[in-house]
Parts: C-alpha cells; sequence; structure tokens
C-alpha cells in the first residue's frame, strides 16, 4: 500500500477565523460608537446602528452542519407565548368590506385577518417585529431596507453565494435566515383566544418621508426606527381644534385582547435564546413590549408578551421516543424564570450591544406614559 503524500497547505488562501463571540477581544472594536439620533417631538425614535457588522458561518463550530440534525452543544426547543394588547392592535387584512356583510353596524370596515371570528397575528408578522429588535441590538446587517447604503456598505444585506465561496452572515441572518440560509425560528400565527367584534375609527396615517435629513448622520444612515407606545390609541374622529378627520373604522383587537402562539427554534446558542428573551420582554432591567400591525404612530399594536413554558429536551431521541418529557425538560415558574436570567446574562456578554439595548429600551418600554399624537407629527 502507498504511503499518502502529505497535504501542502496554501499559505495564501485565506483561512475562515474559528468561532467567537462578537463581545470578544478579537471581535471588539475600537470605533467610537454612533450617535443616538435625535428624532425631537416625533412619535418614534432611531436606535443608532452598530459601529461594525460581525459575519460568520451561520453553522458556526461544526460547518458541516445545518437544519439537518439536532446538535448537542446548541439548544433546540419550543416557546410557548401569551400576548396580551395594551392598546388596541390591527393586523389588516387587505379587505375593505361593506359592514353589513361583515355583521358590522357601519358603512366601511377594514378587516383584520381572523380565522373563525377570532383574530390572528400571522407568524411572518410577529416574526418580522422580533427580528427588527434582534437586528438593532446585535452587530447585524440592515435587512430588506429602502435605504440608501452606499455609504454604509458594511451594513448590506448577507446573502450566501456558494460559487463565490460567500458563507459569513451576521447574527440576525443566522437566526432568522438570509439569501441561501433557512432561519433557525419559525412563527406560528398568534391565535385570538375569545371571539372579537369591536370595530374603532382609524384616522389616515402619513407615508414616512426617507428623505428626511434627521434619517441620515453624514450622508450614512442615522439608524433604525421604531416607535414609542402610547398610554392609549388615538380613535377621535375629530382633531383637537374640531375638525373631522379623514380616516376608515377597522376591525381591531380591543385593549385586554390575549392571543397565544408558539415559536419552535432549533441550534441556537443559550446567547441567542437569551437575545430572544430580552426582546420578548423578559429581562427585569429592560421591561419592553412589542409593535405589532398597523397604526403604530398614533398608539396602537403595543403588545406584552408572557412566556408561559419553554420546551428544550435534552437529547432530541428522548423527544421522539417519548410521549411526555420530564420536568426538567419543559420548565415552568421559577424554573423557567432562572433558565431565562441565565441565557439573558449570556446574551448581554456575548452578543447584545449595550447602548443599542439602552435606546430600544428607552424607546420601547412598557409601561409608559407617553401620549400618541392626536394631530399632525
Amino acid at each position: 500500500m502507498s504511503t499518502p503524500k502529505p497535504i501542502k497547505k496554501n499559505n495564501n488562501q485565506p483561512q475562515r477565523p474559528g468561532p467567537r463571540s462578537p463581545h470578544s477581544s478579537q471581535a471588539k472594536t475600537t470605533t467610537k460608537p454612533n450617535p443616538v439620533p435625535d428624532t425631537g417631538d416625533k412619535p418614534y425614535g432611531l436606535v443608532p446602528l452598530s459601529t461594525k457588522v460581525h459575519r460568520e458561518h451561520p453553522a458556526k463550530q461544526n460547518r458541516d452542519a445545518g437544519q439537518d440534525r439536532f446538535r448537542d452543544d446548541l439548544i433546540s426547543g419550543k416557546l410557548y407565548i401569551t400576548l396580551t394588547a395594551q392598546t388596541s392592535t390591527f393586523v389588516a387584512s387587505g379587505v375593505v368590506a361593506m359592514g353589513r356583510d361583515v355583521n358590522f353596524k357601519v358603512d366601511l370596515v377594514k378587516t383584520a385577518v381572523h380565522q373563525r371570528n377570532t383574530l390572528i397575528i400571522p407568524g411572518s408578522s410577529l416574526k418580522g417585529v422580533i427580528r427588527s429588535a434582534y437586528e438593532a441590538l446585535t452587530r447585524s446587517c440592515l435587512c430588506k431596507t429602502k435605504a440608501n447604503l452606499k455609504k454604509t456598505p458594511d451594513y448590506i444585506e448577507c446573502k450566501i453565494d456558494a460559487r463565490k465561496k460567500k458563507f459569513d452572515v451576521c447574527p440576525a441572518c443566522r437566526v432568522f435566515g438570509a439569501m441561501g440560509w433557512q432561519g433557525l425560528v419559525s412563527f406560528q400565527d398568534s391565535k385570538g383566544q375569545v371571539i372579537s367584534n369591536n370595530v374603532e375609527f382609524m384616522p389616515s396615517l402619513y407615508g414616512p418621508k426617507p428623505e428626511n435629513p434627521m434619517y441620515e448622520n453624514s450622508g450614512k444612515v442615522a439608524g433604525r426606527k421604531f416607535y414609542y407606545h402610547g398610554v392609549k390609541a388615538v380613535t377621535s374622529k375629530k382633531t383637537p381644534d374640531g375638525k373631522n378627520k379623514k380616516g376608515i373604522d377597522a376591525q381591531k383587537a380591543q385593549q385586554g385582547y390575549i392571543f397565544k402562539t408558539v415559536i419552535q427554534f432549533k441550534n441556537l446558542t443559550e446567547a441567542e435564546l437569551g437575545t430572544l428573551f430580552v426582546i420578548l420582554g423578559q429581562d427585569d432591567a429592560h421591561k419592553i413590549a412589542l409593535k405589532v400591525g398597523g397604526g403604530k404612530p398614533i398608539g396602537m399594536g403595543s403588545l406584552v408578551a408572557a412566556v408561559d413554558a419553554l420546551e428544550k429536551p435534552g437529547s432530541p431521541r428522548d423527544r421522539y421516543t417519548r410521549y411526555t418529557l420530564p420536568e426538567s425538560d419543559r420548565p415552568t415558574g421559577e424554573a423557567l424564570r432562572n433558565y431565562m436570567q441565565a441565557a439573558i446574562a449570556k446574551a448581554h456578554q456575548d452578543l447584545i450591544q449595550k447602548q443599542q439595548l439602552e435606546e430600544l429600551a428607552r424607546i420601547l418600554a412598557w409601561p409608559t406614559q407617553r401620549t400618541a399624537p392626536e394631530d399632525m407629527y
């Protein structure tokens, strides 16, 4: 048998860096933090971009493994979530109907997404809301934006291109997906728990003005836009000076309406799971609520999330060979709280950017004393 020849290393070929935390000494940058944009009395704020996007191979340590197997060194499971509307919430179906055709005592009504007379928040809608916050908190790209990135090329959307040997993606694209990489989290539709026949007036809103100079800082993108919560949504048909507002009646989830959903995840690190907990408002030091659906500038769409249970099989094989899971694999109550706080601490250490967290928590803070604008803003 012939002796195999040793493989020669090509020193000119760039070597893929090993796995590291975005907060490790190799990943940290000494660049001065981006300034926090001033949006004045607008009903929104801008979270400054991180100083640099961090990209690495999405499969991390074991780069031969993607979604084709459950990895013992990462976490897979489900989150059982309850969403409670703090202000009226509206996710449009795209259909405007005559009131009598849908059993409402109004002339015209914008209908919400619903199923068997209970309201629905599509999984894609909730995923987009949580992804936006995840991008803001981590050193991630600007995905699906109309902003001009010519002077901010580092933030261009991640795309995997095997032909060009481009495999690296940012933290948000690893978890939620990118062109050529299937995401590691999936969102079921959030289903209302009772029949809703609530209809309220919804004023017409102004379109965004991307040419507004406040969106730029020295020609670069100033930050990511998030709307403040309001104590209550604006539903008045009159302006403060008594004039009639333009608008239409809409089918809404009223304050206190409850949705339930399940988020399934696979092969996440503890820090990635902890970042999801922060966005879901489980960080005691940064209590926030989500903003979902239409009417965000006028205080609509504020939802508080509660994590009811976590299912994380210690062994994927056990999960599919048993009818029930042991209690240690489905923590609730105090055990769940302790697990979440440990994961949140890991997220602060390894993934979340402090400046961005403080600003996002300021904008999305709940409860709030802010009032939504009744007139032009």
